[in-house]
């Protein structure tokens, strides 16, 4: 008998896992950041492509992006405390995957009649369906950060319970799919515009955008029905008790007392009524704008009251930095003679990285405590960089602040002009005769010329074990110790702060674009990631002092001497 009840529990659990609210969790993450990936590559390839291979478009769409949400992180957070759960994810799930779809089409129609839109009010047409294009994907853009608070910030929590354990084994998996999608998903897409054309990947992602809302729709729906406590928000259970109380001297009416037993509650009773009679108040322009001025100034202070505010602030300064596989690093790759195949497999051996950084999380969790893991990988991640630092001065190394940083736009502009003029302005600037046939030829490059290039590269990769592992700290201790009245303006702020220092690493690049002062960049950025450490230093050791260098001794939540108040709720 025993043994048919094992067999038996045996079966259900793998039936269980599959049709856990967990798993479906993560069957729905998996899908919207495939769709996620995917378009956020197509996008840039296709902008590129449909400006004649330049990048100010993509350049455009960047930067709107960056600023949307840096301006309304906090206004979208705030949506997000205040709406029941299930209406904000299928409303952000909708509204995402609409906008994706309308701009997949907007681009199929832009592929197939470019030269005719041309032509159309002398290219105003094309122009403005590029605007068109960047808005609406815009709008996907604060969709989909609405939907990453909503599902990986706070139902992700509810879903775990009190398990502090579940939950940074949910928030570890979610990463891992993370870093799956973001190498599969692209190299999906590329081939699919590879092998067919722009137009068919188009179709392609606009058709995966329409199936993954159908599916994802009934994945939230199923597990809202699985976890009651989805139905239940902190703010909106007190609101609805305090409008029972206010009912409370009707219902007595009602009872049948007397008026001079109830001679106050009467005048309560009639006050109330008056005042749910009352025709609203039409609020103005002037009055939205005022509203959401004092939402985005509330959720600011909110988040500097927090008790994690410097561990917030600590991960937003790791965004300051070129050490990343971006635009900017493989571009610098590619001027220190890396091509294609060697960055595919550069990024693919960083992804495997990101992912032991995962697993290593939930490990080292569970032996140190939550606040010394954000410790611990902080000094492994700086440790590493160490290496990128080296490699600004070793052999190879293109390091030359003697070079003017805007030399490349000196060269656009010789490129301009035609060869004898370009010829004639070069010989006046170097005060000799240059002509064509004058330029050196470049040496095969040796193995010495990729020292350099080499430690960047494995800084870049092993720093991102302590990356992700101290990401996912960081997330975890806003989680539990965020109130959830507060829980989507804190992630939207911290989401705002994030793309501040990522625009601020744009800028500084913008600054100094060559590759001679690419090695200045990369201390820039180690110092950063060194404050950003330090920042985190100070709230472990202020949260648990001299016990944080003693992992064996037990570990407490973050203690609120700072601890969000009734005013700080929005």
């Amino acid at each position: 008998m025993e043994n048919s009840r094992a067999k038996k529990t045996c079966c259900e659990y793998v039936h269980d896992f599959f049709t856990s609210s967990k798993f479906l969790i993560y069957l729905g993450h998996a899908l919207s950041t495939w769709g996620d990936r995917m378009w956020n590559f197509a996008v840039a390839v296709f902008l590129v492509e449909l400006y004649s291979n330049s990048l100010l478009l993509t350049a455009v769409y960047g930067l709107v992006m960056a600023g949307s949400v840096l301006l309304l992180g906090a206004i979208i957070g705030d949506w997000v405390d205040k709406n029941p759960r299930l209406k904000v994810a299928q409303t952000s799930l909708i509204a995402q995957n609409t906008c994706v779809m309308a701009c997949g089409i907007i681009l199929m129609v832009v592929f197939r009649f470019k030269e005719q839109l041309m032509e159309v009010y002398n290219g105003w047409l094309l122009t403005a369906c590029y605007i068109l294009v960047i808005s609406i994907a815009n709008m996907a853009n604060l969709a989909s950060t609405a939907m990453s608070i909503t599902i990986q910030r706070d139902w992700v929590v509810v879903v775990a319970g009190q398990d502090s354990s579940k939950l940074a084994d949910m928030n570890a998996t979610v990463r891992i799919i993370d870093q799956l999608t973001n190498i599969l998903a692209p190299m999906l897409v590329g081939q699919i515009m590879s092998f067919g054309s722009h137009f068919i990947g188009c179709g392609f992602i606009s058709g995966w955008n329409l199936f993954s809302m159908f599916m994802e729709y009934m994945l939230l729906w199923k597990v809202y029905q699985k976890t009651p406590a989805l139905a239940v928000k902190a703010g909106q259970k007190e609101q609805h008790e305090h409008e029972l109380k206010e009912l409370s001297p009707l219902k007595e009416l009602e009872a049948g007392q007397s008026p001079e037993e109830s001679s106050q509650p009467l005048m309560n009773a009639s006050a109330l009524a008056v005042k749910t009679e009352a025709p609203p108040k039409e609020r103005g322009c002037c009055d939205q704008v005022a509203r959401t001025l004092r939402t985005f100034k509330a959720g600011w202070e909110a988040y500097y009251n927090q008790s994690i505010f410097f561990a917030g602030m600590s991960l937003a300064f790791l965004y300051m930095t070129v050490l990343g596989f971006d635009c900017i690093t493989t571009g610098y790759a590619y001027t220190q003679g890396l091509n294609g195949s060697i960055l595919s497999l550069l990024m693919g051996a960083s992804a495997v990285s990101g992912i032991c950084g995962t697993v290593a999380f939930t490990w080292v969790r569970k032996k140190c405590g939550l606040i010394r893991t954000g410790f611990i990988s902080g000094a492994a991640q700086l440790s590493c960089l160490m290496l990128c630092v080296f490699s600004v001065f070793a052999p190879g190394s293109p390091l030359d602040l003697s070079i003017s940083p805007f030399r490349d736009v000196y060269s656009h502009l010789i490129g301009e002009k035609t060869l004898p003029e370009a010829e004639q302005l070069i010989s006046d600037l170097t005060g000799g005769n240059v002509t064509a046939t004058s330029a050196p030829t470049e040496d095969l490059p040796s193995l010495k010329s990729y020292m350099s290039v080499s430690l960047l590269f494995a800084g870049v990769i092993a720093a991102r074990v302590g990356l992700w592992s101290f990401d996912l700290t960081v997330t975890q201790l806003i989680q539990e110790n965020v109130i959830e009245t507060e829980r989507g303006v804190i992630n939207g702020v911290q989401n705002s702060m994030n793309y501040l220092l990522d625009l601020l690493h744009f800028i500084m690049v913008i600054l100094a674009p060559n590759p001679e002062a690419f090695g200045l960049l990369v201390i820039i950025s180690v110092s950063f990631v060194a404050a950003g450490h330090v920042m985190y230093f100070y709230f472990a050791f202020k949260s648990l002092g001299y016990r944080l260098f003693l992992c064996c001794s037990p570990e407490q939540k973050v203690e609120t001497d700072e601890s969000p108040s009734p005013t700080n709720v929005i």
